[in-house]
C-alpha cells in the first residue's frame, strides 16, 4: 500500500483556540503552538515577509510581547535591528509614550526615544490584530521618532473587531495570514 502524501499545513493550522480564555465567550487564539513548530515558525515568518518582498528596511518593530517573538525572527530574516515597543515601565533609558484604549481602560506602550534615526524605514510585526488600538499606539510612536511605517504583518486578524479598518484609514498597508470569526 502505498503512504499517502502529507498534506500541507497553513499556518492557521497551527493556531490553536482555547474557548473562554481569557473571560467566558472569547476565543483565545493561541500562536505559542505555531512558534513550538520549527516548520510552522518558519512557513509563518516567510509569509509574514512575501507580500515586502524588495523592499528596504532599516528595522522591525514589534508589539510587546509575542510581537517581540516575530519582530525578532522577521528582523534576523531580514538583516535588520529590531524595536521593541513595551509596556509603560518597562524600559530602562529616556522613552517616548502613547496611550491606547482597551475595553475596559487604557493602557500605555514605550519605546526608547533613539531607538530609531529619522528616515528609517520600518515594518511593524504582531501576532494578532484585534481592535489595532495598541497597532495603532506603536505607529504613533514609530513616527514621533521620525520613522516611516512601510507596512504593519499581523499573523492573525480578527476582522470583526475593527483593527484592519482603523489601521487602513492611516494609509497603512496591512498584511495579516489567517482570520477568525468572533472575538
Amino acid at each position: 500500500m502505498t503512504p499517502k502524501p502529507l498534506q500541507a499545513k497553513t499556518v492557521r493550522d497551527y493556531i490553536r483556540t482555547i474557548p473562554d480564555f481569557p473571560h467566558e465567550g472569547i476565543m483565545f487564539r493561541d500562536v505559542t503552538t505555531l512558534f513550538a513548530d520549527a516548520r510552522g515558525m518558519r512557513l509563518c515568518v516567510d509569509q509574514l515577509l512575501a507580500p515586502f518582498a524588495g523592499d528596504r528596511f532599516d528595522a522591525v518593530a514589534g508589539l510587546e510581547a509575542r510581537g517581540f517573538i516575530l519582530g525578532g525572527a522577521v528582523a534576523h530574516q531580514l538583516g535588520t535591528g529590531f524595536v521593541p515597543i513595551r509596556k509603560k515601565g518597562k524600559l530602562p533609558g529616556k522613552t517616548f509614550e502613547q496611550d491606547y484604549a482597551l475595553e475596559y481602560g487604557t493602557a500605555t506602550v514605550e519605546v526608547h526615544v533613539d531607538a530609531l534615526q529619522p528616515g528609517a524605514r520600518v515594518l511593524l510585526v504582531d501576532d494578532l490584530l484585534a481592535t489595532g488600538g495598541t497597532a495603532k499606539a506603536g505607529i504613533a510612536l514609530l513616527e514621533r521618532l521620525g520613522a516611516e511605517v512601510i507596512g504593519c504583518a499581523f499573523v492573525v486578524d480578527l476582522p470583526e473587531l475593527g483593527g484592519r479598518a482603523a489601521l487602513e484609514q492611516m494609509g497603512m498597508p496591512i498584511h495579516t495570514l489567517c482570520s477568525f470569526d468572533g472575538a
